[in-house]
């Protein structure tokens, strides 16, 4: 409500029933109106895609397309210093979601494995819809465990080893973005995702990677092209294992 038209109570005013509040009241109230804006932003702003933007250390990268930046034969103790996420473009981020809420139906069950850029704008979305599907994010990169429940850690090297209340198919669509452009990595994500999935699978990762795809999974690569908010070194792919709009 607006403080300004509070009336003081060292103010002039003819009228004794009108409510009126001490100048330090009003100021208190200000400061606690502004606060609790301040808290309803940032509260918003924690998944707008690209939110956790700080630099950050790791034992071992789990951002996609990290091997450009890192040499083949790093450790995977060896501790990296100043590495971010790479982000989906917005549009790119927007244009998943809205294919894993159309997969995944009403109510449904979204997972986002290494895709932290998909689970934030399915946040956005959900926050302004009703009866959306839910997400959850099984991620290395510790921070997003700021999303509490819906955070479950992923570590590709232990591709089943989940929490236990995390059920087999127990996803309408899992949509994957692997760390690694390798056989032994894809392999090995290709295991969590069918052990998530009731059987769809939307997977993003590199051109090369088409034959493996298709021979672990049966996925198919879409005409969709999807986008960084960085270029990469590596031509970026979709690949489904169902009819989709992403052919299109």
């Amino acid at each position: 409500f607006p403080f300004s038209d509070l009336a003081m109570i060292d103010g002039d005013d003819d009228d004794d029933d009108m409510p009126r509040l001490s100048a330090a009241t009003v100021a208190a109230l200000r400061e606690f109106c502004a606060a609790s804006m301040e808290e309803a932003a940032r509260l918003s702003d924690q998944y707008t895609v690209g939110a956790l933007r700080e630099d950050w250390v790791c034992s071992r990268p789990s951002t996609p397309h990290f091997h450009s930046l890192v040499t083949s034969n790093t450790p995977y103790g060896f501790v990296l210093k100043g590495m971010s996420q790479f982000w989906y473009s917005n549009e790119t981020a927007a244009r998943l979601a809205e294919e894993a809420i159309e997969q995944a139906g009403k109510q449904g069950r979204i997972a986002c494995v290494s895709a932290p850029s998909v689970y934030q704008k399915l946040k956005q979305l959900a926050s302004q819809r009703e009866n959306c599907s839910s997400a959850v994010l099984f991620e290395f990169d510790r921070r997003f465990s700021a999303y509490g429940d819906e955070f479950v850690f992923y570590d590709y090297s232990n591709p089943l080893c989940l929490p236990e209340e995390v059920l087999p198919q127990s996803f309408d669509i899992v949509i994957a973005d692997p760390p690694y452009l390798s056989e032994e990595c894809l392999s090995k994500v290709a295991l969590t995702l069918k052990y998530l999935t009731k059987s769809k699978i939307l997977l993003c990762t590199g051109a090369i990677m088409e034959e493996l795809a298709g021979k672990l999974m049966g996925l198919k690569m879409c005409t969709y092209l999807p986008k960084h908010t960085h270029n990469l070194a590596n031509e970026f792919r979709c690949y489904v294992n169902y009819e989709s709009r992403l052919f299109s």
